[in-house]
């Protein structure tokens, strides 16, 4: 069997890589970093931020609160402070039916 070599998760990521990831302007990433007290970027000496895994899974949430389900700001910032985890339960249950539902119509793709 080949040797694969192991997938290696980054430890910071620049607002524009974040930024990417969501198609957003970074400007918006600027202001949900504002507006939410769970986003704490790092900055590096030239004051860049550097945001972790965890702050990359709380703009998941975000993101899912305001661009999919709708929400303002206002409601999904009550949304994370109260409930935080079950809204982080909610999001991931979410994404694996989505997955789910992926992964049938390519079989179906495949079938036909």
């Amino acid at each position: 069997m080949p040797y694969k070599e192991p997938k290696i998760e980054k430890i910071f990521y620049s607002i524009g890589e974040v930024a990417a990831m969501f198609d957003v302007n970074t400007s918006l990433i600027r202001f949900w970093e504002k507006e939410f007290d769970i986003i704490k970027p790092k900055k590096n000496k030239k004051g860049n931020r550097l945001f972790t895994k965890e702050d990359v899974d709380n703009f998941h949430i975000i993101y899912h609160l305001v661009k999919e389900k709708g929400m303002t700001l206002k409601g999904a910032q009550k949304k994370m402070n109260e409930n935080r985890d079950d809204t982080l339960n909610n999001f991931e249950v979410i994404q694996s039916l989505n997955n789910i539902k992926n992964m049938l119509l390519e079989i179906k793709g495949e079938l036909e």
